[in-house]
């Protein structure tokens, strides 16, 4: 397909994702999309577009990466899901300005659910916010109120069965007020 041809396509799909301000910081929305992979396909009337081999999809602090990304718009052309996946595939995103160290994510399926604000990990699934990490078949991730689900994967073929949940809180640091008390 030549440039001419796809260039449409990637405009449209570029202001879709765009729409996306849950995804990253309340300014990120406003940043440019970049989006690298070894290949495109791209059908902008079923709303779709696939990225193959080594695909890099970043917005301002927000970063997706997998061996293949697929992207879904609904009919209004807003993102609905991006699945992501990979050995393993990777999600990150800053909460806060002013909170250098970004949520990480890790699983062999990814998948970014726009309008609930969730991100779904499936097999190998592992988050990390703030050096607290949980670990699980499937963990189930609210962007907005930062709250994880983890559990089993039923019903979904899993590498790596892991019939328990594996997590590490670290403690709440004391200020030098409190120590004092």
């Amino acid at each position: 397909m030549s440039l001419v041809k796809t260039l449409p396509l990637l405009l449209s799909l570029s202001a879709a994702l765009g729409s996306v301000s849950a995804w990253a910081l309340p300014n990120d929305n406003e940043q440019p999309i970049r989006i690298q992979a070894n290949e495109a396909q791209l059908d902008d009337k079923q709303g779709v577009a696939t990225y193959k081999g080594d695909v890099i999809i970043t917005q301002g602090s927000m970063k997706i990466t997998g061996n293949t990304v697929t992207i879904t718009r609904n009919a209004a052309g807003e993102i609905d899901i991006v699945t992501s996946v990979g050995n393993l595939a990777y999600f990150e995103q800053l909460q806060k300005a002013t909170d250098p160290k970004p949520v990480q994510a890790y699983a062999v399926t990814i998948q970014y659910h726009a309008p609930q604000n969730r991100i779904v990990l499936i097999d190998k699934a592992k988050v990390i916010n703030d050096g607290n990490t949980t670990e699980g078949e499937k963990i189930v991730y609210d962007t907005v109120k930062q709250v994880a689900n983890a559990g089993r994967a039923n019903g979904t073929n899993v590498t790596a069965p892991r019939p328990r949940i594996d997590m590490v809180i670290q403690p709440k640091k004391k200020t030098d007020q409190q120590k004092a008390q």
